[in-house]
């Protein structure tokens, strides 16, 4: 099994949207025949995905591609809260991070 964060975040967001490996891949536009092993390959990092398929699958678990790369798992719960905000929700966020660190 590969430790890359890619490989555990695909397999944590899936579970989380309770999606099969196989209906997550087609909902993505992968063929229903391969789907399946498609996304346990990318799951067990036997092949990686190219950046469009692993758009496609963001997209379906309204997640952005961000969040599969990265490497702390507070980064990565930050990453997919900071994307749930709205515009002016982001701003403000920015702003108050920024104003505490600097």
């Amino acid at each position: 099994m590969n430790d890359s964060p890619l490989c555990k975040r695909l397999k944590e967001a899936r579970l989380a949207a309770n999606f099969s490996q196989k209906k997550l891949g087609i909902e993505a536009g992968m063929d229903q025949f391969s789907a399946s092993a498609r996304m346990n390959h990318y799951e067990m990092g036997r092949h990686t995905p190219d950046y469009s398929t692993l758009k496609r699958i963001a997209t379906v678990l309204n997640l952005p591609v961000a969040y599969f790369y990265a490497e702390s798992d507070e980064l990565a719960e930050f990453i997919k809260v900071f994307n749930r905000l709205k515009k002016e929700e982001r701003i403000n966020e920015l702003w108050e991070l920024m104003s505490k660190n600097f």
